[in-house]
């Protein structure tokens, strides 16, 4: 593909990965001017790039401080990783301003294979369309929906970099006096919920192997809750119930009232909790206090795809294993906000009716659904190994330099060939419902 007009793109907060250097060194060797702004020792540390800015200034000094940058760089494009951290919430307000393009990344809508990147926004502030209709329409001319082996991701590669990245904003805290994390706690904070979760692991693994095995071998009707990070956005902003427990209560509580008698709810551990609150007991709790504890079974660990194959329908507020247990033909009610809660793909009924009514998507329109956001929004790759890395620096490319062109997309395959999208312009780049 020949190289876009030259852009002038600023990059601003990422994740703790090499991906975003590794991006910006791809674009400037495509022509294309790149500036950077650091917010805290962690962003100094991946960028490791000239033209950086280091911002020591306040949230409420960002937007004047933001805003000269834009004009005296003559900014074109930015990029940035979660649309609901503070300060990029301000850079896309004043983008939208500007209209300059926001290009957001974020973890993938389907895993383990993929990334997000969207224009304005992720998740519940996706340009997405909520509408059947829509999907069948943009769907009609796109290819089919290919599967991809999944993209190679070393977990302790993504603990080293986190605690390399959270050392950095700590030791250079004093160069960046404004900055404020935001996440709700101190970094050391979370890593000492971390070394207790590791020492519990044996115990815990021992536990959650066992029950695995009974799942297998029982009869019993299952629901599957899989759990979500307390501290995500998705819960947090863009959910009705602003943290995990409330979300845990509602479900415990419906179940305990409307679920079919012989049935059993599996509540699942989220992979990365940081182990500073015992979900376990707070599940007991409220399975106690609802006379359900011999019917609610907590798992730390489990193959998911052992679960869906059991499960007879999902309750998830708006993760990603929404999704897969849709591609599993699996009844799935969200309880908030999702690119994929709509009518035809997630019941659209009360949780008390969906124990026992709930029924399973459109396998047509899910076909569509999948089809569309993997021409629109989705990047195979990911940020944890070096051939991830190297599939999610081509395909980024590819999307940021055909929305400048508003063209359709282009993507390098999984061997680094051009595959053609032609019928992405079904889907034009910022397209809301009327």
């Amino acid at each position: 593909m020949n190289a876009a007009a030259p852009r002038r793109v600023l990059f601003l907060q990422g994740l703790a990965s090499a991906f975003f250097r590794r991006l910006g060194t791809a674009l400037e060797a495509r022509g294309h001017a790149v500036h950077r702004v650091n917010l805290n020792g962690g962003d100094k540390l991946f960028w490791r790039r000239p033209d950086a800015i280091d911002y020591r200034g306040t949230l409420e000094e960002w937007p004047a401080a933001l805003g000269e940058i834009l004009e005296t760089r003559r900014i074109t494009d930015i990029v940035l990783f979660g649309d609901c951290r503070p300060l990029h919430r301000v850079a896309i307000k004043l983008a939208a301003h500007r209209a300059i393009p926001v290009h957001v990344f974020e973890e993938g809508y389907l895993r383990p294979s993929w990334i997000t990147l969207e224009l304005g926004g992720v998740n519940a502030n996706s340009s997405l369309p909520r509408d059947a209709k829509w999907y069948r329409t943009a769907a009609s001319t796109l290819p089919p929906f290919e599967a991809a082996p999944s993209a190679p991701s070393s977990f302790l590669r993504r603990s080293v970099e986190d605690v390399a990245y959270n050392v950095a904003t700590v030791a250079l805290s004093w160069r960046f006096a404004g900055y404020r994390t935001h996440r709700p706690w101190h970094p050391f904070v979370e890593y000492a919920g971390w070394l207790a979760k590791f020492a519990r692991q044996p115990f815990t693994r021992r536990r959650s192997e066992r029950l695995m095995q009974e799942i297998a071998g029982s009869r019993d009707p299952l629901y599957l809750f899989p759990l979500q990070l307390d501290c995500d956005y998705q819960v947090r902003e863009h959910s009705p119930f602003g943290r995990l427990e409330p979300a845990i209560d509602q479900v415990v509580t419906s179940f305990a009232r409307h679920a079919p008698p012989d049935s059993r709810l599996i509540v699942k551990e989220h992979p990365l909790d940081n182990g500073l609150t015992d979900w376990l007991r707070v599940t007991e709790r409220l399975a106690t206090a609802r006379g359900v504890a011999h019917r609610i079974v907590y798992l730390h660990e489990g193959d998911l795809a052992t679960l869906l194959r059991r499960a007879r329908a999902v309750v998830t507020i708006n993760s990603t294993v929404g999704t897969l247990a849709l591609g599993e033909g699996l009844p799935v009610i969200a309880l908030g906000p999702a690119i994929y809660n709509f009518a035809g793909l997630t019941y659209q009924g009360e949780l008390d009716d969906f124990w026992r009514h709930g029924t399973p998507a459109d396998p047509a329109l899910f076909d569509a659904f999948r089809r569309v956001i993997g021409a629109r929004s989705l990047v195979y790759g990911g940020f944890f190994s070096e051939q991830a890395l190297a599939a999610a620096v081509g395909g980024s490319i590819a999307r940021i330099e055909a929305a400048a062109a508003h063209t359709s997309v282009v993507v390098p395959d999984r061997a680094g060939h051009p595959l053609a999208q032609d019928g992405l312009a079904a889907v034009p780049f910022g397209a809301t419902t009327g």
